[in-house]
């Protein structure tokens, strides 16, 4: 599944599935599974943590299947018409055109943000920053620092540019917690994910150069915004590109209008997202919509221009991209 959280008429945040061009509403569509559901609207996070009693991301599966069920009986005047137009269920649309929507940030307040530096490229490129070379430590397990999960944005959305000199992108993807666990190990990690996206790690880099002398944790430098979406893909989504040992051959891509700045493949990130997660969990509890970030992967503007820039500037359009993940399109302003 490619789960969402959308906006449509009423401007209310809801959570659905992308079927093609057109979205499952699962709170509308899910009496068509559960006698008594609880009444709009749910968020994502409802659903991975499954306060709809027996939702979980298996009862949205259920939901979807049924959706997809009902649509080959549509021409009963009941459920409405089209492929894939109107269908309802007690009055209410359950499938709504993508276009027609306003996509958000699939969690628009995660309950944690945690910001790996995975790629051993990015790690070099951030030593020559500050005139150092990768610590021998960063090879012994993954290292993360905390984001801002109070500053995040969705797709399409503006990112407004902070007080910055040389601001940059990162192309990542990120994978949510889908259930609580602690001390998990590498071997276990991956039943704990309830799938992955793209991210945008927007980062200040002269004031990310000032916390690395002082010798301080990335804070201020990547404080003002966080790019998620458009989409949670569901591990399945992604079992083309799975490898042996829980990497994936999956190739992403960063543009600035529209001209290629970056490009990667997950494959070649040091640790996977596994032991990413036993690291983030070791002595402590993650959550369901617990985010973990690999860091940037292909590099990003620090690598492509060796730190000297140009950096983003106000009307500049950054657009992330990778099969199975969709596109992750964001505009810079003043």
């Amino acid at each position: 599944m490619r789960l969402v959280t959308f906006q449509f008429i009423d401007r209310q945040p809801r959570v659905g599935a992308v079927m093609g061009d057109t979205i499952i509403d699962l709170a509308a569509a899910a009496p068509l599974v559960f006698d008594d559901p609880p009444p709009p609207p749910w968020s994502l996070l409802d659903v991975l943590e499954g306060t709809p009693d027996g939702m979980g991301l298996d009862g949205a599966a259920e939901i979807a299947a049924a959706v997809i069920d009902q649509i080959s009986g549509a021409d009963d005047e009941r459920m409405g018409t089209t492929q894939y137009g109107p269908l309802t269920i007690g009055g209410v649309e359950m499938l709504i055109p993508l276009d027609e929507t306003r996509l958000l940030a699939p969690l628009p307040h995660p309950s944690s943000l945690r910001c790996f530096e995975a790629s051993e490229q990015h790690m070099a490129a951030l030593a020559r920053l500050h005139g150092g070379g990768v610590p021998y430590y960063w090879y012994e397990r993954p290292l993360f620092t905390f984001g801002n999960h109070a500053a995040v944005y969705g797709p399409d959305a503006q990112i407004p540019l902070p007080r910055t000199m040389a601001f940059d992108y990162e192309l990542e993807v990120a994978c949510v917690i889908g259930r609580a666990g602690r001390n998990i190990s590498p071997e276990e990690a991956n039943d704990y994910i309830a799938g992955y996206m793209l991210l945008n790690d927007w980062t200040a880099r002269d004031v990310q150069h000032e916390e690395l002398i002082a010798g301080f944790a990335f804070s201020k430098s990547k404080d003002a915004a966080t790019s998620l979406g458009p989409w949670l893909a569901t591990p399945e989504e992604l079992d083309e590109y799975a490898l042996d040992g829980g990497h994936f051959n999956l190739v992403v891509i960063a543009r600035v209008n529209g001209v290629e700045q970056s490009r990667g493949n997950l494959r070649d990130l040091t640790y996977t997202f596994a032991q990413m997660i036993a690291a983030a969990s070791q002595d402590c509890t993650l959550y369901p919509g617990d985010i973990i970030a690999c860091g940037a992967i292909g590099g990003s503007l620090l690598e492509s221009t060796d730190g000297r820039g140009p950096w983003l500037e106000p009307n500049d359009l950054v657009e992330l991209e990778a099969a199975g993940l969709g596109a992750l399109r964001n505009r810079i302003v003043a």
